[in-house]
């Protein structure tokens, strides 16, 4: 997906063996430096972890260090679960890489690809972190969790024939793109052969951006 958005679909990755359900990369679009991030669905479902959550982070900051705009394309079903994690501190990972995003100064586009569900669509650069632009394939799943999960919490006594049912109204009715952008969460509701037309229309009307940051502003890092 990086490729078919990128100049001549050329990339270069950053860490690729280190925490590989995160893609970080450097890419050219229309001759100008971008910084990539992107979900790797085909590692642990895409989700974030503590080493993913760091890599991002980390890269978030060097793209606004360097000032490259960042574009994000998010599939993710949310923060991996287990106890370890979260007594190893996923929480305090998580607001690094929220934290990340919403200090950035520069351009940042986000495109949603298909999943991104609870606390990990905050933190991908959704439109609550500031981003300047937020996209959405149709295909795009934007909820607090799956059809399949919050059935099974809010119809607990209903049988397996009343939870499908359910479950397939459930995403009917709420997992698609349109209401999150009737709400103002997403911007445009884009056709997938049009991203990277998007895209560089986006990064060209943000060539401009500039922040009034307050004198002497300083932040308060989450370590």
């Amino acid at each position: 997906m990086i490729g078919s958005i990128a100049d001549d679909g050329d990339l270069m990755e950053l860490r690729p063996t280190w925490a590989a359900n995160l893609v970080t990369a450097l890419a050219h679009i229309d001759g100008h430096s971008v910084g990539v991030i992107a979900n790797q669905p085909q590692t642990v479902a895409g989700t974030l972890d503590i080493p993913a959550s760091r890599k991002g982070a980390r890269f978030v900051a060097l793209c606004d260090a360097f000032n490259l705009p960042i574009i994000t394309l998010v599939d993710t079903s949310g923060f991996y679960p287990g106890k370890d994690l979260e007594w190893r501190g996923m929480i305090r990972y998580g607001a690094q890489l929220a934290f990340a995003y919403a200090r950035a100064t520069v351009p940042r586009i986000s495109v949603t690809l298909r999943k991104s569900y609870g606390g990990a669509y905050i933190v991908m650069d959704s439109k609550y972190m500031g981003n300047d632009l937020a996209f959405a394939w149709p295909s795009a799943e934007i909820a607090v969790m799956g059809a399949k999960g919050a059935v099974e919490i809010l119809h607990r006594s209903a049988s397996e024939t009343e939870r499908a049912a359910l479950a397939d109204d459930y995403e009917e009715r709420l997992l698609n793109p349109y209401i999150a952008a009737s709400r103002g969460s997403i911007d445009a509701v884009i056709d997938p052969s049009d991203t990277r037309r998007e895209v560089s229309a986006g990064l060209a009307m943000l060539q401009s951006k500039r922040e009034q940051l307050p004198e002497r502003r300083h932040d308060n890092t989450p370590l």
